[in-house]
């Protein structure tokens, strides 16, 4: 019989005894939970509260700074929590609020538009998806969350790329462009004219770059400094996802990622 186990999860997994947790680790991030519950702690203030020999909480605090996750006031000698943890505390924050307000928008895409919807953000120079709400046809576009996808041959990353500083164009020019299809744009010069469309009209098509038959329209999501942070597309089967209604597919999605936009404390940008 096969293991029904959900991945990524041994089968220990409710087991929540010492044996199963790193000792270190967990006594080093008490220690940061403890220096967070304050405004500002010295050495032996922080290991008199967290119950710490002064010499553990020094060697936790100095590995802690190394990845900016603490910082000491030279001055005062006080201990503070550093940029690097609200760093990694603000991706949960821009992540759920991000796809929770999405939702709501990317149901009535798809219902609107017959396709399926994705939300997407760009990830280390490429698309990271984040969700989607599928279409019922029978033929449809999947990607699940987690999947990535080249910018240059991507509707989001497109979408993206074009409303984007300049100087990211040229940091892709310094890379070889792959090509997935014959549709592929793999020089920078043709991919600089089909940005400069999509910026005029606010949509980005995917015109079988990524897969053969298969075409997506994609409009990007701004932050409150007109910036673009994600992408909301629909994916479909060429036949079904035609050129000749790009135009009014485009509009509906624009529309659904100027509502995430909204939603979202963002606005579009001057």
């Amino acid at each position: 019989m096969a293991d029904s186990r959900p991945r990524g999860r041994p089968r220990a997994f409710h087991d929540k005894t010492e044996q199963n947790t790193v000792q270190s680790l967990d006594r080093a991030l008490s220690i940061l939970a403890v220096l967070a519950s304050g405004d500002g702690m010295t050495l032996t203030e922080l290991a008199e509260a967290a119950g710490q020999s002064p010499a553990t909480v020094y060697r936790v605090l100095t590995t802690f700074e190394r990845h900016g996750f603490v910082e000491l006031d030279p001055q005062t000698q006080r201990w503070h929590v550093g940029a690097g943890a609200f760093r990694t505390g603000s991706v949960f924050l821009r992540r759920t609020a991000l796809v929770d307000r999405s939702r709501g928008a990317m149901q009535r895409l798809m219902r609107e538009s017959g396709e399926t919807a994705n939300l997407g953000v760009e990830d280390q120079g490429e698309v990271l998806f984040l969700t989607q709400v599928e279409t019922q046809e029978a033929i449809r576009a999947f990607f699940p969350p987690g999947t990535r996808s080249p910018m240059h041959v991507s509707g989001i990353g497109k979408a993206l790329l074009a409303f984007l500083p300049r100087e990211r164009l040229r940091d892709l020019s310094e890379h070889v462009l792959e090509g997935f299809t014959p549709a592929s744009l793999t020089e920078i010069a043709p991919l600089d004219i089909d940005l400069q469309a999509t910026k005029a009209r606010g949509y980005a098509i995917d015109n079988e770059e990524r897969t053969e038959g298969m075409r997506c329209i994609a409009a990007p999501i701004f932050n409150a400094h007109g910036e673009p942070v994600a992408g909301l597309s629909i994916s479909g089967p060429v036949f079904r996802l035609s050129l000749a209604r790009a135009e009014a597919m485009g509009a509906l999605v624009k529309q659904a990622a100027q509502s995430v936009t909204e939603a979202t404390g963002g606005r579009l940008p001057q």
